[in-house]
């Protein structure tokens, strides 16, 4: 095993889980939104010139599906609920000014 030092300053984990079957509400399942919204931050910080200081990942389920979609940005251990596609632009903006 190697070590390495993380290569992003800040990477945001898009919960992109779509659940069949209704039984419960995932982040990008019927019509939630969380891969509309992972397109969109990852657009935008490309745009903005931050590939390389920002990760926008797609995650799997983070377990509060309920109040999603979610988002968890490390290092800081903020976690972002309830968000939509719109909420882009400013989730990007507040990335930037903390870099």
């Amino acid at each position: 095993m190697e070590n390495q030092p993380v290569p992003f300053r800040k990477t945001l984990f898009v919960c992109t889980n779509s659940r069949e079957g209704g039984e419960r509400p995932s982040c990008a399942g019927g019509g939630r939104g969380g891969l509309e919204l992972l397109e969109s931050l990852k657009a935008l910080v490309k745009a903005r010139g931050l590939k390389g200081k920002v990760r926008v990942a797609r995650s799997g389920c983070l377990d509060l599906c309920e109040k999603g979609p979610n988002a968890f940005l490390y290092p800081g251990g903020e976690w972002l609920c309830g968000l939509k596609a719109s909420d882009a632009e400013a989730i990007v903006e507040r990335l930037a000014k903390d870099l």
